[in-house]
């Protein structure tokens, strides 16, 4: 064991003490758990030829549950001290009331790594990653005398965790993550537009400071922006849509993803509660919600409760067949955990979360798809976006998209915004393409105050009757 191993029930904490601690406090409850984390992460941007931010920060503590019935009780520290830990197991003990449960039998055990260990953060000096900032601004100022702002942002990260469970088990699991990002302003005659890209995944900065990788979403940055220079104001009302693969699942992500998340349908506010077996989309429609894939970034070797990720089917062929379950949700609907226990940090409770959520690919050729339109949109890229869970209605900005007529593509557009519910949009689906991608590692989600990585994914896909938003007189 190295010096600097994170094993705090080998260091910070008594191990014996600790197991009795949590034990008392999960007496006649249906399950607990204590959760110790540390973190560090590097951040550093570029902004207008200047350094603008470089922060660096840690932090460590521990989180201990106790669950019974709907009933959380939980209490977390920075001070991964005993005196701390027996505070916390008061606290949480108080939920727990006068008990009554079975503590629930612990998750089942798995040796799988879906990534590497190495911190990504020591991968490389400081002072390279500041001159890489620096070569980025030049490359893209060189590419293209429009461009007048360039900003780049590079991220980096180790989350070290380590579950104990009441009957003894415990569970650790290592997580690195990095991330570039970039967004380039563009001027013409007076107008500017902008154009971003990005990626990343848990692995270290190797591979997206690699000069391949770098330049190529430079380019693909400095290419949205001047489409946008050129792009006319989008129509509006109501057309057919054919979404571009990859990135737009966040779509998918947001409009039906979340509406199949355990909690939201075990009370009734998802849109797809009590449909289960029931066709909820378009025949030849297939959801998938899959931690396992190696080193994307929603990927988890186990869930933040010891639950071994999974691939898990969520609607196939049409057909609704599964949520995603943390512990507590999955025991209260009589269901097994999934592995989409997940938490931001050791300060919050688990709950429901997605990984890597995506739709798998027919097999019509994109080409085919645009040619299909008589007068709609092809919606290529996506930026932020509005979803209410308990009926799935969306509106989502469009960052890159076109007209198309009578199959040929007339022009880019701006201002477009697509506007439905999850639900419709699933059953509209006519059209979908052999090119299922995932996005290139740059999803964050929100749920209850928490965020954590996420990573989206589909085909290209004809939808038929979407409203579109515009600004078009």
């Amino acid at each position: 064991m190295s010096e600097t191993e994170f094993r705090p029930f080998e260091t910070s904490l008594d191990a014996q003490e600790a197991l009795t601690e949590l034990r008392a406090a999960t007496v006649g409850a249906d399950d607990g758990e204590i959760f110790a984390e540390r973190r560090v992460s590097e951040a550093l941007l570029l902004d207008d030829q200047r350094i603008k931010s470089a922060s660096y920060n840690a932090s460590e503590g521990f989180g201990l549950r106790a669950v019974r019935g709907e009933v959380t009780g939980y209490a977390h520290s920075t001070h991964m001290t005993m005196d701390a830990l027996r505070r916390a197991a008061a606290t949480a003990r108080l939920a727990v009331a006068d008990g009554g449960g079975v503590l629930a039998a612990p998750p089942a055990p798995t040796n799988q790594r879906l990534y590497t260990d190495t911190d990504p953060i020591s991968g490389a000096a400081f002072s390279v990653k500041l001159d890489l900032l620096r070569e980025i601004d030049d490359f893209l100022r060189a590419l293209d005398q429009r461009v007048v702002q360039v900003s780049v942002s590079m991220a980096a990260s180790l989350q070290e965790i380590e579950i104990l469970r009441p009957e003894g088990t415990r569970l650790r699991d290592t997580r690195p993550m990095s991330r570039l990002n970039l967004s380039v302003i563009v001027e013409e005659n007076g107008r500017r537009e902008s154009g971003s890209a990005g990626g990343g995944g848990r692995a270290g900065l190797e591979g997206v400071m690699d000069r391949a990788v770098w330049q190529g979403m430079a380019r693909e940055a400095l290419r949205i922006a001047l489409v946008n220079l050129r792009a006319e104001p989008a129509p509006a009302g109501v057309f057919d849509v054919v979404l571009g693969p990859g990135w737009p699942g966040i779509l998918l992500h947001e409009a039906v993803g979340h509406g199949l998340e355990g909690d939201f349908n075990r009370k009734g506010s998802s849109a797809f509660a009590g449909l289960m077996g029931q066709r909820v989309a378009a025949p030849g429609v297939t959801v998938l919600d899959d931690g396992t894939i190696p080193d994307r970034r929603g990927s988890i070797s186990i869930d933040d409760e010891g639950t071994p990720s999974a691939r898990n089917v969520l609607i196939e062929d049409g057909v609704l067949v599964g949520y995603m379950q943390d512990r507590q949700n999955a025991r209260l609907m009589g269901a097994a955990a999934t592995g989409n226990g997940r938490r931001e940090s050791y300060a919050h409770a688990p709950m429901p979360r997605m990984t890597n959520t995506y739709m798998l690919g027919g097999e019509a050729d994109p080409a085919d798809l645009v040619a299909d339109l008589r007068d709609g949109i092809h919606a290529v890229g996506f930026g932020g976006g509005q979803v209410d869970i308990t009926n799935g209605k969306f509106v989502f900005s469009c960052t890159e998209a076109y007209r198309v007529k009578d199959g040929k593509v007339i022009a880019p557009v701006k201002g477009a915004t697509l506007i439905g519910d999850g639900a419709t949009a699933l059953t509209r689906i006519r059209g979908l393409g052999n090119d299922m991608a995932l996005d290139p590692g740059m999803g964050t989600c929100g749920k209850a105050g928490q965020w954590v990585p996420v990573g989206v994914g589909q085909p290209s896909l004809l939808i038929g009757g979407l409203t579109v938003g515009g600004s078009a007189a």
